[in-house]
């Protein structure tokens, strides 16, 4: 797969294509469903696929602060996106000059002139151009105009609910891995580039390594027992902690991990954290003696978890 940033660095990659346009916030298994119809509808044209997504994700230009917790990152949607064997993820930064575009403007200058769209795979509930005035039945008509066709996904649903990024938020909101996992088709994970910190944890006897997220907000909150990936083969068993640290006055949200029973120098590695059962939810404590004591006994929680048999 070809990651490019901007429809100037597509020239010359191919000359038409079997596309898709999205959000794809969490690549979850809807948007799977949505990729396997794109990878066999191209496989009859023999074209390559092609996936068009935005940075910053249209609703976060258009709601700033207000906008839902992301479940990946940009990161994390490209190596996603490598595993479902795609040719081309093409990422487009949304600004001012492009929600101002007209449905119209959106086709000629995204899909014909930018992406060469031969067919074009989108859901029922499809909006585009400005002020979300384009939708499924204005593809279609634009399509028989200037000659590419367009092809509908259907919804995929598990357990009678739509698949949505929407329902997989309020899985984890709820505490519900198992369920997240169920609706992305894997383990719920965060993961980043693990950078220097305040070395709190470390006068708290808990050194942590401390993950940038890149993301605005997070779906969840608090202390929980989690495998840590990115040092050596196996899930290393980890204490996380993701929030603002209330108890120091913390203004943005941080992920930091206590991997049990490890000492080494990790920094610039990247980390990917899959998140297994909430321990309990952030709080404020009146001194760093009680904090640290309740971190002891977040830690043994932990411990207590992997002790079981079939979390091992």
């Amino acid at each position: 797969m070809k990651f490019i940033r901007g429809l100037i660095n597509r020239k010359q990659q191919y000359k038409a294509c079997v596309a898709t346009v999205g959000n794809f916030d969490g690549v979850h298994r809807g948007h799977q469903a949505v990729i396997t119809q794109l990878r066999e509808l191209a496989a009859r044209h023999a074209l390559p696929t092609v996936v068009l997504i935005f940075e910053p994700q249209p609703i976060e230009h258009f709601l700033r602060g207000q906008v839902p917790a992301r479940l990946t990152s940009l990161r994390e949607k490209i190596e996603q996106f490598m595993v479902l064997g795609i040719d081309y993820l093409i990422c487009l930064r949304f600004d001012e000059k492009m929600a101002a575009y007209t449905p119209n403007q959106f086709v000629e200058e995204l899909l014909l002139k930018g992406l060469a769209v031969h067919s074009l795979v989108v859901g029922d509930d499809f909006r585009f151009g400005k002020g979300r005035t384009g939708n499924f039945k204005t593809l279609q008509s634009l399509g028989k105009t200037f000659g590419f066709a367009v092809y509908p996904t259907a919804s995929l649903c598990v357990d009678g609910e739509r698949v949505s990024s929407t329902l997989i938020r309020e899985a984890l909101e709820q505490d519900d891995f198992n369920r997240a996992g169920s609706l992305l088709g894997r383990p719920y994970s965060i993961s980043g580039r693990i950078v220097h910190g305040t070395k709190r944890g470390k006068t708290l006897g808990f050194p942590t390594a401390n993950i940038e997220l890149h993301r605005m907000t997070t779906p969840v909150s608090g202390i929980f027992a989690a495998r840590a990936y990115g040092i050596g083969e196996q899930g290393l068993y980890s204490a996380v902690y993701i929030g603002t640290r209330p108890v120091f006055h913390g203004e943005h949200t941080v992920l930091e991990v206590y991997i049990l029973d490890f000492d080494g120098d990790i920094y610039g590695r990247h980390m990917r954290v899959e998140l297994l059962k909430k321990i309990r939810g952030d709080a404020m404590f009146d001194s760093k003696a009680a904090l640290q004591l309740q971190i002891a006994n977040d830690v043994q929680e932990v411990r207590n978890y992997f002790s079981a048999s079939n979390n091992v």
